[in-house]
């Protein structure tokens, strides 16, 4: 039997219009297939890409987001192509949100150089016995991007930013340079117009200013 899934489709070209939606329904897939990399945190690796193949209707609890209904499956992820950039994949789900904000992104001028979609990887929770992370970035269900993550680094030990802070991945963050994400300009603004949480406002010792998700994780 085909599953029905409903999605939410944004209407119009611009975030003054996100509020108009449209149910559109599709077929689930037949089956789910993914690579994944998994995060060592002794050897502050990931491991090669690990394939995965299995019926849909069998997905596991941690297969699915919570929070968005997005899945790790490729079949779930849709290819996102805007003018000047380069293409990247996110959940169909998000997708038509997603695409709005960057369309109007790039019509504004915004300076974006990269970004990072959907990219299965295992790099929160507990580490297992051999050091390998056991939960799925939120990445890995195509409801989250990085952007200009070369200027925009994830740092720990920092609960606000400060000489404290320690850079894990990506470059310094350096306000006032072009590129660089920060509180009120037109990239953070319209993401958390559009209902993303910016990585660079989350409440803990983390910041993660090139990070964009439905919880900012």
């Amino acid at each position: 039997m085909r599953v029905l899934i409903t999605a939410i489709v944004v209407l119009g070209c611009c975030l003054p219009q996100a509020g108009i939606v449209e149910a559109e329904t599709r077929f689930a897939p037949i089956t789910c297939t993914y690579e994944m990399q998994v995060w060592n945190v002794s050897q502050k690796s990931s491991n090669d890409a690990k394939k995965v193949n299995h019926p849909y209707a069998e997905l596991a609890d941690n297969e699915k987001d919570p929070d968005t209904g997005c899945t790790v499956c490729s079949e779930d992820q849709e290819i996102i192509t805007i003018p000047s950039l380069q293409p990247f994949s996110v959940c169909f789900k998000l997708a038509p949100k997603v695409r709005v904000v960057f369309g109007d992104l790039v019509r504004r001028g915004a300076l974006i150089r990269t970004v990072v979609g959907y990219h299965v990887i295992k790099s929160r929770g507990p580490a297992d016995g051999n050091g390998n992370r056991t939960g799925f970035s939120n990445h890995s269900f195509g409801s989250a991007v990085d952007i200009n993550p070369e200027q925009n680094g994830l740092y720990d030990n920092c609960i606000s930013f400060g000489p404290e802070c320690r850079l894990l991945r990506g470059g310094e963050w350096k306000p006032g340079v072009p590129g660089t994400l920060e509180h009120n300009n037109d990239i953070v603004s319209l993401f958390k117009q559009a209902g993303f949480k910016w990585g660079g406002e989350i409440a803990g010792r983390q910041k993660d200013f090139m990070h964009f998700s439905m919880t900012g994780y």
